[in-house]
């Protein structure tokens, strides 16, 4: 059983950058592909972010964010971090992080994630 906690969301304004973290538990930490989500109200959950085991730690991002956010991993803390720049109005979302013990390559469905955190809130107002 993994178990994640988010942290770091809050409220920021336009421009401004935030750095989400993603605690977990369990000691194959090192060996999940662990992702990034958000989900606006009355939209459905949006990967964002995932970065693997494989080779140098390969990592894979959405279209919609590229070049904006970078998501970066500590296996000695079990923790994977997102790093959010130039934030924009349409950023606000609850923001989940989530553990594919599988392991792979490039996951990005919702569906191919098995451990989820709760959430946390990120708001982007003027």
């Amino acid at each position: 059983q993994v178990q994640l906690v988010e942290s770091g969301g809050g409220l920021v304004q336009p421009g401004d950058s935030l750095q989400l973290s993603c605690a977990a538990t369990g000691r194959s930490f090192s060996t999940y592909t662990m992702g990034w989500f958000r989900q606006a109200p009355g939209k459905e959950r949006e990967f964002l972010a995932g970065i693997n085991t494989w080779g140098k730690r390969s990592t894979y991002y959405a279209d919609s964010i590229y070049g904006r956010f970078v998501i970066f991993r500590d296996n000695d803390k079990n923790t994977v971090y997102l790093y959010m720049d130039k934030l924009k109005l349409a950023d606000t979302a609850t923001y989940y992080c989530a553990a594919d013990e599988s392991g792979g390559s490039q996951t990005r469905n919702v569906g191919d994630y098995k451990y989820w955190g709760q959430g946390t809130q990120v708001t982007v107002s003027s």
